[in-house]
């Protein structure tokens, strides 16, 4: 096989296989990547189950102590024997005694009111999850779209190679132009089709990432973005937001709902020094004796070895390590922020930089070699080259434009309040 067969074997191999999928075209928008993003995404399904787990604790806690019943048969003799009769004649005295714990101290309040405040955080949990799952499908989103943006300026430059290769065989047989410049278009026509089938691998690894996210709802098909890259810089970019602000973030105020539940925790450590009462009553009875009595106890705990140093302890500790862990969030929360302003500013800039100016260069750099070439006025070199820059700006200003709507999105996300209710 010759090589111009080869190089025309591959070339239409790349041009007939625009991507590397099998299943339908489905567009997508950001709106409906979120909804399937809330039936299907696992990480947010696991936080909702944490979330049914916490609501579960309320019962438990709220649950007051079962009263304990006791049946016995005391006042046995083995040298007298039990003597005749049924067993309910027997010489022994039968006892049915109750007991019933009463809890001071409002302990089962504290351990509902520390299960709610866990409820709280569970809910906090599950509005931070999907925060942080809508902005990394979000950045996958878009990573998308920028592959196939990557792929679609690659097939350009496909089919123009292509063509600019057809011509110069045209002007080849006419003996206008020499070999060597149809040997250089051979290799960039190569070089372009190998890009385009790497940009094509892109395309569906993207798009497997996406659908990570999507979990069970992912269908079968090949989903393309179909909202724009994003324009706008939010006006509010240029300050941060203030310390009130981020405290309305989820993960903030599941920190916060933590503490609160220390707090009660410690409380409840605390009360464990009140003493819990259980009180009792029985029925006895002593046969040939035919009528029953009756008796009350009371029982109360005795402090004399122990008051729960070690509860009241761990309670104290846990209760500055939820404190400390809130302002470390807090801190995170600050950084996250200022972090996602810097590269909002900074991938604005670049992308104003890339779009605004050098790409149009680049155009009219290109249009001038082309045209210029068709006049005899250049070489072929510099048309290759003015072609590689084009390309080089035209990837690097989509690649731009992805980064700018990326950071956008991180700006957006680390200052969003959470909105979740119970």
């Amino acid at each position: 096989m010759s090589i111009n067969r080869v190089i025309t074997v591959f070339l239409a191999a790349v041009l007939t296989c625009p991507t590397l999928g099998l299943g339908e075209e489905l567009p997508l928008s950001l709106e409906q990547a979120r909804a399937r993003l809330e039936t299907g995404n696992r990480e947010i399904q696991a936080a909702r189950l944490a979330l049914e787990l916490a609501k579960s604790q309320v019962t438990i806690a709220g649950a007051v102590p079962n009263p304990t019943l006791t049946t016995q048969a005391t006042s046995i003799n083995p040298s007298r024997g039990l003597g005749p009769g049924s067993l309910q004649n027997k010489q022994m005295d039968s006892v049915l005694h109750i007991d019933q714990l009463l809890e001071r101290g409002g302990k089962r309040e504290l351990r509902i009111a520390t299960a709610d405040a866990l409820i709280v955080a569970a809910q906090r949990d599950l509005a931070e999850t999907r925060r942080q799952q809508q902005l990394a499908m979000g950045s996958a989103y878009y990573d998308l779209k920028l592959a196939l943006e990557r792929q679609r300026v690659l097939m350009e430059t496909v089919n123009l190679q292509e063509q600019s290769l057809n011509a110069a065989r045209r002007r080849l047989a006419a003996g206008d132009v020499p070999r060597s410049e149809v040997i250089r278009l051979e290799l960039e026509a190569l070089r372009a089709a190998n890009d385009a089938r790497s940009a094509q691998a892109d395309v569906s690894h993207a798009r497997q990432a996406l659908e990570l996210f999507f979990g069970a709802d992912a269908k079968s098909g090949e989903f393309i973005p179909t909202d724009d890259w994003p324009g706008d810089i939010p006006p509010e970019a240029s300050t941060l937001p203030s310390l009130e602000q981020l405290e309305l973030r989820a993960d903030v105020r599941a920190a916060q709902a933590r503490v609160a539940a220390s707090e009660q925790n410690r409380e409840l450590a605390r009360q464990l020094r009140t003493r819990d009462v259980t009180v009792g009553a029985q029925i006895e009875r002593f046969p040939p004796d035919s009528g029953v009595s009756f008796g009350v106890s009371v029982s109360i705990p005795l402090f004399t070895n122990y008051h729960y140093e070690g509860e009241i302890s761990q309670a104290e500790a846990e209760l500055t390590a939820a404190t400390a862990a809130r302002e470390r969030q807090l801190f995170i929360a600050l950084t996250d922020a200022k972090r996602a302003q810097t590269d909002l500013l900074a991938a604005a800039e670049r992308r104003h930089r890339l779009t605004d100016e050098l790409l149009p260069q680049a155009k009219q750099a290109l249009q001038s070699a082309e045209f210029a070439y068709q006049h005899g006025a250049t070489t072929l070199l510099d048309l290759l080259d003015a072609r590689r820059t084009m390309r080089a700006v035209d990837l690097e200003a989509t690649a731009a434009m992805a980064d700018f709507a990326k950071a956008r999105a991180a700006w957006l996300s680390a200052q969003t309040p959470d909105m979740e209710t119970r």
